[in-house]
């Protein structure tokens, strides 16, 4: 790279619970542009700037500015990660990556912030209705946790808005649901949405069918799920009808997923759209194709007719909270 092209990157991050992706990002004519990306898994490294510091060592260009999508509440430049245990602020990352300026931000407003930048080949719809331009947008993203965010328009541009609602209380929409409710709240006290519709959610799920006896867990099974990632073991044998209990858990995490999708558009009335992120919608999107995530998610009573004029998509672009998080950083550089 030339030094020009060096002064001109952006070093743009999305921290999540479960991995770390890092990019090195140039201003584009329509949106930034990726150079260069890393994966890095998040629990064993011990801070962020441990992360960071072995992605700049690898990639050795002079970066002065950067910012970091991170899962968990950001206050005061300053965020306790909600699935790590890690505490992050923008001073001590200026200090010691050295760098002039740095932004941490909300994973989802990271996300929230590509969503104008996304192609149609990016986006898979999952209903027939189509957004209106220039209206309020909801972002949901089922991961190792749950974001919810929310674009606002203002003058000609949108703004994010930062929030926390995969940790409102999960309610319950059949009698089924209502026992789920009661095995969760013995486990953990208070049950949010995100003990829900996440990966430990899915697992969740599986777990209290298995324990209530409507299903046996097989050898089989038991054996891949502790071989493999547990909510991934599920999903993979739910998906392809390979045994009843993996195809009752993602058949409630998917009911479970609609109708809180419908909950979120109508909290702010996004007929800009509701856009669902994260890792697990594009890994699961065979069965959010068939009717159960629709019918749950308009399920509204007298507001089903709203919903079912509210678009639904599925982001598929795996680097949208680092694309949003290069955006953020190249409108704070002011240029």
């Amino acid at each position: 790279m030339t030094d020009i092209e060096e002064r001109s990157l952006i070093l743009a991050g999305d921290i999540g619970g479960t991995k770390t992706n890092l990019g090195l990002f140039r201003r584009g004519k329509k949106r930034p542009v990726l150079k260069v990306v890393e994966t890095y898994p998040s629990r064993p490294a011990p801070s962020l700037e441990h992360i960071v510091k072995s992605f700049l060592g690898k990639h050795q260009v002079r970066v002065s500015k950067a910012c970091f999508g991170i899962a968990g509440p950001v206050i005061g430049g300053r965020v306790k990660t909600t699935n790590l245990p890690w505490e992050i602020s923008e001073a001590r990352m200026r200090r010691q990556l050295q760098l002039s300026h740095v932004s941490l931000i909300n994973d989802l407003t990271a996300t929230a912030l590509a969503v104008p930048f996304l192609s149609r080949k990016e986006l898979f719809p999952l209903n027939k209705a189509k957004a209106r331009k220039g209206q309020n947008i909801a972002i949901m993203a089922p991961g190792t946790g749950l974001g919810t965010g929310f674009l606002i328009p203002w003058e000609g541009k949108y703004i994010p808005i930062s929030s926390e609602g995969g940790h409102v209380d999960f309610s319950p929409n059949s009698n089924a649901e209502v026992e789920l409710w009661q095995y969760l709240s013995e486990k953990y006290g208070h049950v949010s949405i995100e003990r829900v519709i996440s990966g430990p959610g899915l697992v969740n799920i599986y777990t209290w069918l298995k324990d209530s006896g409507r299903y046996r867990e097989p050898f089989w099974l038991a054996k891949k799920i502790e071989e493999m990632e547990p909510a991934a073991a599920i999903s993979e044998v739910g998906l392809t009808e390979g045994h009843p209990l993996c195809v009752e858990a993602l058949n409630v995490f998917v009911s479970v997923l609609g109708a809180a999708a419908g909950n979120l558009a109508l909290t702010a009335m996004t007929t800009g759209g509701v856009y669902l992120g994260g890792g697990i919608p594009p890994k699961i999107l065979p069965k959010l194709e068939e009717p159960l995530f629709i019918q749950a998610y308009k399920n509204k009573g007298r507001f089903t007719k709203v919903l079912e004029k509210i678009p639904v998509r599925v982001i598929l672009n795996a680097k949208a909270a680092l694309l949003g998080a290069a955006q953020c950083g190249f409108d704070s550089d002011g240029s």
